[in-house]
């Protein structure tokens, strides 16, 4: 029954759209991820973890699914969970935003909420301890693992990429924010299979150390990390680009007022990013793509609050 079931929800995934934005200098695309059914790019790769290990057995009915996460993944995992009639447990931390909090609060009876950071100033450890405390502590236990799971970067392979892949018939640079690696590791693979010659650009924050930099407390989810994601390695990454979460917060208003595309803080920075490298660019126009992984309605309370804003100045 559950077999059939997910088989029938991935059968139901839509295509997100990809809309083209004005730019002097670039054929830039925008792929609306947000367009997804739990309004995030999570969608994708939680919708296939769970097809998979439903496909292996390693889902029931009695199984319980915990995970750990800073929001979309959660969200994305509690949907699909309560469609299929499965148990979920989020394992989330302080810097959710409250608009998650609350949507998971109500689609799962048990939340849990780490309190203290971790030695790199954020709280992925801390939660990845409960997850396995949690593992211990009931009688059957699924945890998707979306930094080490394959599933999770074939999701992207086999929807999103194929997507984009079938959407365009250019494409010279791809700009993907990193924090697991899932994204980044399903969309390089796919799409430099279907175009030879593509840039494919990582996009970090500082604070984070995927790319070695030093460890530093963050304040916008759903970008960066306090460890180095297993799925990393499957990524097929030419340039990485570091950007300020100042230049997260500005690109990401930039995005609302001159574009009107109401996206969250990964967006924002992979903007930022795509506004760096081609600062002063010159000659042809190269087709662009970046995404927008969620919509900005999760951030009022920090990207597009003036009043944070200016509160991080004064920090």
């Amino acid at each position: 029954m559950l077999v059939s079931r997910i088989r029938q929800l991935v059968r139901s995934v839509r295509e997100t759209p990809i809309v083209q934005l004005s730019h002097p200098h670039l054929n830039l695309f925008a792929k609306l991820e947000y367009c997804n059914m739990s309004h995030s790019i999570k969608d994708r790769s939680a919708l296939w973890i769970l097809l998979r290990a439903i496909e292996r057995g390693e889902i029931d009915p009695e199984t319980t699914v915990v995970e750990s996460s800073s929001g979309n993944f959660a969200v994305a995992l509690a949907v699909y969970s309560r469609l299929l009639g499965l148990r979920f447990v989020p394992v989330v931390d302080p810097v959710i935003s409250p608009l998650y909090e609350a949507t998971l609060r109500c689609l799962c009876p048990r939340v849990e909420k780490v309190s203290e950071a971790d030695d790199c100033g954020g709280y992925l450890k801390a939660r990845l301890s409960v997850v396995q405390t949690l593992r211990r502590q009931l009688p059957r236990v699924f945890w998707p693992n979306q930094y080490q799971n394959t599933d999770a970067w074939m999701g992207h392979f086999d929807l999103t990429g194929k997507e984009i892949a079938e959407q365009l018939q250019r494409l010279h640079f791809l700009f993907v924010a990193v924090s697991t690696g899932g994204t980044l590791a399903g969309l390089s693979r796919r799409l430099k299979e279907r175009f030879p010659g593509l840039t494919v650009v990582a996009v970090d924050v500082e604070g984070s150390v995927i790319f070695g930099g030093p460890p530093r407390r963050r304040t916008i989810p759903g970008i960066g990390s306090s460890i180095v994601p297993g799925l990393l390695k499957e990524a097929l990454v030419d340039d990485v680009v570091i950007v300020t979460e100042e230049e997260s917060i500005a690109c990401c208003k930039r995005l609302l007022h001159e574009h009107h595309l109401f996206a969250g803080g990964s967006t924002g920075s992979v903007f930022a990013a795509i506004e760096r490298r081609f600062a002063g660019h010159r000659g042809g126009r190269p087709d662009v793509l970046f995404l927008c992984a969620d919509r900005g309605s999760a951030y009022f309370h920090n990207v597009y609050g003036d009043l944070w804003s200016a509160e991080r100045r004064d920090a």
